[in-house]
Parts: structure tokens; sequence; C-alpha cells
């Protein structure tokens, strides 16, 4: 059985920046989420749709229902980066699922010692994949709250002097946009990264099929969590961008 790690392990160096077996994987979702999409594109110019554009077009389509309930008429706006969001963390999910992640080991020299780990592992099994994408999202509700609002609309959430009470308030609201970071990271990151320990020790016991109703369930988990994050971040969008908060 590999060793459990909680870190991502580096596997090579490129231009004195390390590439980790998580890092790998990303770009490798990367790359066919960036192909399906032009694929899609070039689809939808033509006049005689292929089946890939029609069942691509009915995931679109109840993705965008979904946001719909949350944002109203802002959906159209913000879609592309919600259903991006939602997408990406899917395959993000569900890649490091697929035979040989996890499993295919490489050997790297540490120093004087030999290791062996996986070549390849799930992204958002590493905090700093979640982390960073937990930042984006608060970063992002952020700029379009100010964005529709205006700068001294949306700051006075945060920083208002006409009464002690609007002060605290705005100091909770501070705290409550740095916990948004720590809870998007810590939920994505603690649910993949359990199911990815799940499947490597089950396995490990009991080796043949007995990991398969658990990796069911990790597809389930998976979509859960993505559809999870993104839906969260469009909650707190429709509040940053609406005057009554």
């Amino acid at each position: 059985m590999p060793e459990i790690s909680i870190k991502a392990e580096p596997i090579f160096h490129f231009l004195n920046f390390t590439i980790t077996n998580s890092l790998l994987l990303s770009a490798v979702v990367f790359f066919t989420f960036f192909i399906l999409a032009v694929l899609y594109s070039n689809e939808s110019k033509k006049s005689q749709k292929n089946l890939y554009y029609y069942f691509v077009n009915f995931i679109l389509k109840n993705i965008y229902q979904l946001f719909q309930a949350i944002l109203k008429e802002k959906n159209e706006y913000f879609f592309p980066i919600l259903g991006s969001f939602m997408i990406f963390i899917l395959f993000q999910n569900w890649f490091g699922l697929l035979p040989g992640v996890g499993s295919i080991l490489v050997t790297v020299n540490e120093g004087q010692e030999i290791h062996h780990i996986p070549l390849l592992r799930a992204n958002n099994a590493d905090l700093n994949a979640t982390l960073s994408l937990g930042i984006i999202s608060v970063l992002l509700v952020q700029i379009f709250g100010i964005k529709f609002l205006g700068f001294k609309d949306y700051i006075r959430k945060f920083i208002n002097f006409s009464n002690p009470i609007s002060f605290f308030t705005g100091l909770l609201e501070i705290i409550s946009e740095f916990s948004k970071v720590i809870s998007f990271s810590f939920r994505l990151f603690g649910n993949i990264f359990a199911g990815e320990v799940l499947l490597a020790i089950i396995a490990f016991l009991i080796p043949i099929l007995a990991s398969f109703p658990f990796l069911v369930l990790e597809i389930f988990v998976g979509l859960v969590q993505a559809l999870v994050f993104s839906m969260l971040s469009a909650v707190f969008l429709s509040v940053a961008i609406s005057k009554e908060h």
C-alpha cells in the first residue's frame, strides 16, 4: 500500500518550478476541459449538430436552471463563471477516481532517501488547490459587489462608523468573508481527501471489487461537492450585489 500523504508530492522540477502529482493531474483536467469546450464551441456554429453538442447542451441547460433560482435576471451574466466553477471542480473530483490515479507509482530521490509516490493525485485532495479556488471565489464576490453597488456603498458593509452596532457588525462581516475562504477550501479538501484515503484502504484490505460501492459513492460525493461550491458562490454573489443587504 502506498504511503498516504496529506500534501502533494513533487514529481520533477521545471525552470525552478516544482511540479507535484496533483498539479500534473490538474493540467490533464485543464486541457481536457479546454478541448471539450472548443469542440462544443465549434459544433455550435454548424448547421448540423452531432450528439455531443446536444448532450453538452442538455447538461449546461440543467446547470443554468440551478443558478436561475438564485440569481434571477443576473444569471446570464454570472453563468459562465459559476458554470465553469462547477464543471471544472467536478472534472477534478472525477478524474481523481480514474484507474491509475494514486496507484501508478514513480521513484523519486529526496536527498539520500528513495520514495515511491503516486504519479497522479486528485487535485482537490491538495489543500493548495482548494484554497486557491476559495480565494478566487471570495475575491470575485468582492469585485462584483463593488462593480454592481459602487465602491462607497459596498465598503459601507464592512466599514460603517454611523453607530457602534454598525461598526461591530462590519467587523463581523470582515471576519465572515475570511471564514468563507476557510469553509470553501477545507470542505472540498476534506471530502475529496477522505474519499481518496477510504478507497486506498479498502482496495488494500480487499483488492477484488470490494471498493466498487465506495467508488460509486465517491462519484456522487464529487458531484455534490462541485454543486455545493458553485451554489454557495452563487448565493454569496447574489447577496453581494443586492442593495437590500
